[in-house]
């Protein structure tokens, strides 16, 4: 503990503090995923000096954080994970006394700084290690190309405390500057405006907007770029970056359809960034640069909702934050319906319908296997990691309150009602009863009648789906539904009416067919329509999932391909699920993951690890 200074020292530590920004929240949601302390001592700035070791698979570097201290007596509290701490100074460039606490398996542990009273920052100097999960590294062999080593981070949801010792709490936004340098030949890329190159090949970038610690983010490797427009634009590795960008050719048509939706794109540039196939996720939002799977690119833009739906987090997610995981409905609700408002204004009205109705469908089938606690908006996170409520809960049933209250008191009025939404609350991380709030006093006091017919205690706290939620009903579906019906009564697959088709109508087709699907079935459907080979991702995850039930030998190949070259966690979990509903399954699937687990995110690892476990172990 540092001695105490004299008065006159105190004052000036006192006048230090006061005069940081003070347009902040008085209070923190409590989140029980962050050991933090915000109400007493605050992070708001973090400026990086970085260092990319890809021969050692480490960072190396440090972080000085700026304060904001309410209690001049408390401590600075941080959250890490997999980190080694090789020291921390103060503002003066003094040594400060600093503790990590116990370690928990998921949440990791506490920093603890002790601070003197003048100090107004520190710089935490530390290294990442092979425990840092938010890291993956990939060898030139796991890449497109082949040429040269990659790294990218994943933030999302407590995984930023693995590469940063900082409060990972979505409730406590930051601003933040770096300064990395990578391997000779790389390209660095972070989710900030780039601010240019030094001498020695370090990258600088600033983002001077605050955003909640699971957005920072970086990647580095042998990357091209490809103009779309004049703010958005396609990195990606040199040999995919021309198909990449004709892929994502509408992306600037995105950002002006939400624009007119919503308001202004806040974040300056809005480009793109394909990963290896290894990210575990479709998209994360990141600002100013969205990653993505390269499983999506489908050569007819068939996937692209999906940049809709990153886009959509700049309003939604980004500016506007759930401040807690059990609030995570709030980032991905609003942006389900706000991806379908884009598609819609893009593509038209029965693209949108036929998507949501194949995402209500897909819920419906998950709920079935959720226990009722998982089916709650509002969700209860207690005692769990936050990843374990990223369910189609939180996505679909968010979305479709959203659309009822739209159906209630019409579009206009909830379009209005979502601009000042956004408008009130950028920059900020609020919580649901935040968000209960104001939409009683803001839309809800408009009409009491109308109000009456929404029961949104049993939307957020409740299991299932209401009675009430909407049920969008699409024609490109209602025909697929008539060549089910004939191919049910027993019309061969080579004489169905599929001419046409795009990919929610080929998952709606291959989801109403699956009851009565056995290895004879599957045969003739891939000699007709060559699932096996397809190289649409999204439909090729739903065949395999039914090869594996239905026992068609002839898929097992590409099935073993699938689960060793892509990681998107999406795909995985249902395949490894399949699998692991028999004694012969499991022993091959678990075959198959030891040799694929390196190539996987910890994200994507963390789930498999339970699927695959033996119960009680």
């Amino acid at each position: 503990m540092p001695k105490s200074l004299p008065c006159a020292a105190l004052l000036l530590g006192l006048l230090a503090c006061s005069s940081l920004p003070r347009e902040r929240p008085l209070t923190f949601p409590m989140d029980i995923h962050s050991r933090c302390e915000p109400e007493r001592v605050r992070t708001t700035h973090a400026s990086l000096e970085l260092a990319i070791d890809p021969m050692q698979k480490e960072i190396r570097g440090s972080v000085v954080l700026s304060l904001d201290r309410r209690d001049v007596q408390a401590p600075l509290v941080l959250d890490a994970k997999g980190l080694a701490i090789e020291s921390v100074k103060g503002s003066d460039g003094g040594v400060r006394l600093w503790q990590l606490g116990p370690a928990d398996k998921d949440l990791g542990s506490a920093l603890t700084i002790e601070l003197a009273y003048s100090d107004t920052s520190v710089r935490v100097a530390y290294r990442t290690t092979s425990r840092s999960d938010a890291l993956q590294w990939l060898d030139p062999d796991q890449t497109a190309d082949r040429a040269a080593p990659f790294l990218f981070t994943q933030g999302e949801s407590i995984f930023t405390r693995t590469w940063i010792p900082l409060q990972d709490s979505p409730g406590v936004r930051i601003t933040y500057d770096a300064r990395v340098r990578g391997p000779a030949g790389s390209t660095v890329l972070m989710s900030a405006e780039r601010a240019g190159q030094d001498a020695d090949g370090s990258f600088r970038f600033r983002m001077d907007r605050p955003i909640p610690p699971y957005l920072i983010a970086l990647a580095c490797g042998k990357l091209e770029f490809r103009k779309i427009s004049d703010r958005c634009g396609i990195w990606a590795e040199p040999s995919v970056v021309a198909r990449a960008r004709e892929e994502f050719a509408d992306t600037e048509k995105m950002v002006q359809a939400a624009e007119a939706l919503f308001g202004a794109y806040r974040w300056g540039r809005y480009d793109l960034l394909l990963l290896p196939p290894s990210f575990p996720f479709g998209g994360m939002e990141n600002p100013c640069l969205t990653f993505l799977t390269p499983t999506i690119v489908a050569g007819d833009k068939s996937l692209v909702s999906l940049i809709a739906h990153e886009l959509a987090h700049s309003w939604s997610g980004n500016l506007v934050t759930n401040a807690t995981w059990s609030d995570f409905w709030l980032n991905e609700g609003f942006t389900v319906y706000f991806e379908g408002r884009i598609m819609e204004r893009l593509y038209g009205a029965e693209r949108a319908r036929m998507e949501a109705q194949v995402d209500l469908a897909g819920l419906e089938r998950e709920m079935k296997d959720l226990p009722p606690r998982d089916q709650v908006l509002h969700v209860d996170l207690s005692g769990r990691h936050p990843d374990d409520g990223l369910t189609d809960v939180p996505y679909v049933k968010g979305a479709l309150l959203l659309s009822r209250i739209e159906e209630v008191f019409g579009r206009g009025r909830f379009d209005r009602f979502l601009r000042s939404y956004f408008d009130s609350h950028a920059f900020r991380s609020i919580d649901t009863a935040e968000f209960v709030r104001c939409v009683r006093k803001e839309l809800f006091a408009q009409d009491r009648s109308l109000a009456a017919k929404i029961d949104l205690e049993r939307w957020l706290e409740q299991p299932g789906i209401p009675e009430d939620a909407p049920r969008p009903r699409s024609k490109a579906l209602a025909d697929v539904d008539a060549q089910i019906e004939r191919w049910r009564k027993g019309s061969p697959p080579v004489e169905l009416e599929t001419r046409g088709w795009v990919t929610h109508q080929w998952l709606h087709f291959l989801e109403g067919i699956a009851d009565r699907l056995d290895a004879a079935a599957m045969a003739k459907l891939d000699d007709a329509f060559h699932f096996t080979q397809t190289g649409n991702c999204e439909v090729l995850d739903v065949w395999l999932r039914l090869a594996i039930a239905a026992r068609y030998g002839a898929a097992d190949a590409r099935l073993e391909e699938f689960l060793m070259t892509v990681g998107r966690r999406k795909y995985l979990e249902p395949l490894y699920k399949e699998l692991a509903k028999t004694d012969e399954g499991k022993q091959r699937a678990r075959a198959i993951y030891a040799k694929a687990r390196p190539r996987y995110h910890a994200a994507t690892t963390a789930s498999i690890d339970g699927i695959l476990a033996d119960k009680g172990k």
